[in-house]
């Protein structure tokens, strides 16, 4: 797994959501690195990392303890958004001896129903041989994908030899997807400190997710950030690294 490292301190790894890059907790970094040593990571089949055929929770768990072993590591923190959020529940879950808390922004231990439809058909209709950015922003836009989403979509696209590419691996992601939106981890609650962080705008946690989050995490805290949805880090930026800035403080 491609990874960046800054900082030094008691480690905490940064984990993005799906169609991201370690950049995209680039600022809740630099709050971090202050007093702690922040490991931001590609996740598989993004960014630089290595694309996989194969991926699915336990995969991606098991990925970040060979990250901590790789850095000799005996425990860290972990913080992940959306999908990220769920790759750090997971490991908490199946390796709690190795990973002292963990925040979750915007994303409960659920299954949820596809919501992705128009961003896989607008990504994989790009004719990515003759476009530029303007013309590939207007066809995202055009296939139902709101600009903020589209732009951050377009992070990814890089220049080839001829027109553009895709950083990211499009099709493992289509291939793995189901199991990126479910949630089939079944191991004996992670007791240590866990803070959930919601958007208020946005669907993602729910009212009806309570009873799933307290049986996985009892030690749970939870916070709404009012006037976000789920981009909550990107439109309230100094809010969320603050409060996620307090809690893994509070835990060393």
């Amino acid at each position: 797994m491609h990874f960046v490292v800054s900082g030094e301190g008691q480690a905490v790894v940064l984990i993005h959501g799906l169609f991201g890059d370690l950049d995209n907790l680039k600022s809740l970094s630099a709050e971090l690195e202050k007093t702690h040593q922040v490991i931001r990571v590609d996740v598989p089949n993004h960014g630089l990392s290595e694309h996989w055929q194969q991926m699915d929770y336990p995969l991606l768990a098991e990925a970040i303890i060979q990250l901590l072993d790789t850095l000799n590591l005996s425990s860290a923190h972990l913080v992940g958004h959306s999908m990220g959020g769920k790759i750090a529940m997971a490991t908490a879950l199946l390796y709690p001896q190795r990973i002292d808390s963990i925040v979750a922004a915007d994303i409960a231990p659920v299954a949820y129903p596809p919501r992705h439809q128009a961003v896989f058909a607008g990504l994989t209709s790009l004719d990515l041989a003759n476009t530029n950015r303007n013309q590939a922003l207007n066809h995202l836009t055009q296939a139902g994908i709101d600009t903020g989403t589209a732009q951050f979509l377009l992070k990814s696209l890089r220049r080839a030899e001829t027109g553009f590419s895709w950083k990211m691996n499009l099709d493992g992601l289509i291939r793995c997807y189901d199991k990126l939106i479910g949630w089939s981890i079944t191991a004996k609650p992670y007791t240590k400190p866990c803070y959930m962080i919601r958007g208020g705008d946005s669907d993602y946690v729910t009212a009806e997710h309570k009873d799933a989050i307290m049986a996985q995490f009892p030690q749970v805290q939870a916070k709404t950030i009012n006037g976000t949805g789920h981009w909550l880090h990107a439109q309230k930026p100094e809010i969320f690294n603050r409060l996620v800035a307090d809690f893994i403080r509070a835990q060393t």
